[in-house]
C-alpha cells in the first residue's frame, strides 16, 4: 500500500504541481496524501479523469477538529470501482476559530455530485465553508441555528426558540 501511495504522490507532483502534495501519512489503517488546498480541485479532477486511476466515486467527506490547535482537516475518501482501489486525501485548513471567519476550501461538487451533500454536512456541523458550492446551506440543523455542533469547543445553547436544549 505504501508503494501505491508513493507512486501516486510522484504522479501528482509531475502532473499537477510540485507543491500539490504536502505530505504522506503512512501510519494508520489507510495511507493518505495531504493535498495543498490550492490544488485540491486539480488533483481530484486528475484522479477522476486519468484512466490509470479513474477515481469515479467519492464515498465520504469528513471534517476533523483538532481543538485547541487552530486548524481542521477535511478527509476525502475516494474509490475507483473498476480498479477496486481506494485513496484517502486530506486537506489541512488553518483557522483562528473565530465565529466570523470560517475555514475555507474549494468545492469538489463539479467533479463528484455526491460532494454536494457531504460538503453541506461538513459546513453545517463543523463550519467548513466550501467556495463555489452550488447550494451551501444547513442540511441537518435548523437554518437559524447558531454555531457548529460537532466542533470540540461548541457549547449547546440553553434554549432554542424558548425550548430548553439542555438542563
Amino acid at each position: 500500500m505504501s508503494e501505491q501511495i508513493a507512486h501516486l504522490r510522484t504522479v501528482l507532483l509531475e502532473q499537477i504541481h510540485t507543491d500539490a502534495v504536502q505530505d504522506i501519512q503512512l501510519a494508520g489503517l489507510q495511507p493518505a496524501l495531504y493535498i495543498h488546498p490550492d490544488y485540491l480541485v486539480a488533483v481530484c479532477r486528475f484522479l477522476r479523469d486519468d484512466p490509470a486511476f479513474y477515481v469515479d466515486f467519492l464515498s465520504d467527506i469528513a471534517a476533523v477538529d483538532y481543538f485547541p490547535e487552530p486548524y481542521f482537516e477535511v478527509v476525502y475518501q475516494l474509490a475507483s470501482i473498476p480498479h477496486q482501489t481506494q485513496i484517502t486525501l486530506k486537506v489541512r485548513c488553518e483557522n483562528d476559530r473565530s465565529s466570523t471567519e470560517l475555514p475555507e476550501l474549494p468545492s469538489v461538487c463539479s467533479i463528484w455530485r455526491t460532494a454536494e451533500w457531504h460538503e453541506r454536512e461538513a459546513y453545517d456541523l463543523m463550519g467548513i465553508f466550501f467556495t463555489d458550492h452550488p447550494d451551501l446551506r444547513r442540511i441537518l440543523m435548523p437554518d437559524d441555528w447558531e454555531g457548529f455542533p460537532l466542533r470540540k469547543d461548541y457549547e449547546d445553547p440553553a434554549t432554542y426558540h424558548d425550548i430548553p436544549v439542555k438542563e
